[in-house]
């Protein structure tokens, strides 16, 4: 099938909070040309991932799947070949999709030999994707080649090892903060500004034919460390500090799951190299404000980099030809409840960013639009799919949200958010089992309306949080008598939810004398 009707650019940074956008009303952020995107566009004030970390994230952003469905559960689990995705639904249109970064997607091994180097590494490249600038070697199995090589060409005698290591001796570091020194390279020659260098030249000399680019951006993702002038672009004293309970020993009463996490978090990146656990527990508070101020300023280098690639398509007269989505992987803790990284079931860790901008005239009414309704990532490629005038697949769990981004007019759609995390080996060591769980039983699923939010773990006692009375999510009231009978009711609609979302792989096919029926009728 062709059907080529328009350039699709699909843009995602790593680590990014769904909160952290000027145009929902940050204290400090600016993003200007995210706020501009979202004039011309439509945002998803309530957008939400549906796993953790990067690898889980992204096969749910990529495939249209809940967790449970493709049921790559960790980094490094295979993605099973069986499933389709963005890149594979995009062919089908006719183009050939332009990776630009990664996908964090792990190869199944059972389609390579035991030598492939791809077997190894879990930085694979999405089926369907041409890897047009792979920030990945399978070979020497480091990350970031393409653009080391690019410094090294440009004068930086830098490795892998050492290129995010921080100016030496910079001034004001020991006031600011340990994430204040700045990036030994220049904001004109950072990973950020590498990609949208390759993206534009690759851009040039393809204006004739309708394209398909995915521009996936390493920041904010740690270590925390931005370029001149980005490192001091924002004053602590506008940097709000975390959201948490008085001590980590406070927070931690909450639930045997999070005591153990607070005490054996995955390793955090806070500057390069400083790998320590438990160390997050003891960043003062000054050092948090300059940690989320670095953190900003990683944003704000994304930003001016993406206006550069909006100015070059408006040249050369592609924007109004373009489809444009933003979105994340997932979030970022960054110190709320005593965490950083993205491991814990509270909001900050799945609210992700989404902006499209639909180019097409039927969408233009509609600019400018803030969309309050809980959208989730196994969305996003249905959204894709279905702007390319393509079937969206049966087995996808997500919907596609051009109706929501072209009218007002109260359409059919889910009242809830769902997310879930798979815990198994997150700390990284050997300390043995977490909690006494089995591998397996190392999981909670999140059911998350506008008033309640239902944490189910396998073998765990849950959690419900009253988001009217509680928004931050300090007060579990699972054993307060008063909440059982809501707390039931929730638990019967995940348990719901989750089965009427069990791999549809084949069961929309019917073998009939003529031959197979396929029944491609959406849910709503």
């Amino acid at each position: 099938m062709t059907n080529r009707a328009g350039n699709v650019l699909f843009i995602t940074a790593d680590q990014w909070r769904g909160d952290c956008l000027s145009a929902l009303g940050h204290p400090c952020l600016r993003t200007p040309q995210l706020d501009a995107l979202a004039r011309e566009g439509v945002i998803f004030s309530r957008h939400y991932a549906q796993a953790s970390p990067c690898g889980p994230s992204r096969a749910s952003l990529y495939t249209g799947l809940y967790l449970h469905n493709h049921r790559s559960v960790v980094n490094g689990t295979p993605l099973d070949p069986r499933h389709t995705n963005v890149a594979l639904e995009a062919r089908k249109a006719g183009y050939e999709p332009a990776l630009f970064g990664y996908t964090d997607v792990s190869v199944d091994p059972r389609q390579h030999q035991p030598n492939d180097p791809g077997s190894g590494a879990y930085e694979g490249v999405l089926p369907g994707m041409l890897p047009v600038v792979w920030m990945m070697d399978n070979v020497m199995k480091e990350p970031y080649l393409p653009w080391i090589a690019e410094l090294q060409s440009r004068g930086y005698e830098i490795t892998p090892a050492e290129v995010f290591r921080p100016k030496p001796d910079f001034p004001d570091t020991a006031s600011r903060g340990a994430t204040f020194a700045p990036a030994r390279f220049a904001a004109a020659d950072s990973n950020t500004a590498f990609l949208t260098d390759e993206v534009i030249k690759y851009l040039s000399v393809r204006q004739d034919e309708p394209w398909f680019v995915h521009l996936s951006y390493l920041s904010p993702h740690p270590p925390f460390i931005a370029p001149e002038p980005y490192h001091a672009e924002y004053d602590l004293a506008d940097v709000p500090l975390p959201v948490r309970a008085a001590t980590p020993a406070d927070e931690a009463k909450q639930h045997p799951y999070l005591d153990y996490y607070l005490h054996h978090q995955r390793e955090v990146d806070v500057t390069f190299r400083s790998k320590y656990k438990g160390h997050h527990l003891h960043i003062s508070d000054h050092d948090l404000r300059q940690l989320r101020a670095t953190y900003y300023g990683m944003m704000s280098e994304v930003d001016a980099q993406i206006s550069r690639l909006v100015a070059f398509l408006q040249d050369i007269d592609c924007y109004d030809n373009t489809l444009i989505v933003f979105t994340s992987d997932h979030g970022e803790m960054l110190g709320d409840h005593w965490q950083l990284a993205k491991y814990s079931y509270f909001d900050q860790t799945f609210h992700v960013p989404l902006i499209v901008r639909d180019p097409r005239p039927e969408a233009a009414p509609w600019y400018g639009r803030v969309v309050d309704a809980f959208t989730e990532s196994v969305d996003v490629m249905p959204t894709i799919v279905d702007w390319l005038g393509l079937e969206v697949p049966s087995t996808c769990d997500g919907e596609s949200l051009l109706g929501l981004c072209r009218s007002e007019e109260s359409i059919p759609w889910r009242s809830e958010a769902h997310f879930a995390l798979d815990f198994r080996n997150f700390t990284d060591d050997n300390e043995g089992p977490i909690l006494g769980l089995k591998p397996d039983q190392c999981a909670f699923t999140v059911l998350r309306d506008e008033h309640f939010k239902y944490v189910h773990f396998t073998a765990l006692p849950p959690l419900f949080f009253d988001l009217n009375e509680d928004p931050m999510e300090f007060n579990n009231v699972a054993k307060v008598p008063a909440y059982q009978e809501r707390i039931l009711e929730y638990a019967q609609k995940l348990l719901s939810w989750r089965m009427n979302h069990e791999d549809r792989g084949l069961t929309h096919v019917r073998l009939t004398p003529t031959g197979p029926v396929t029944h491609l009728d959406r849910r709503r």
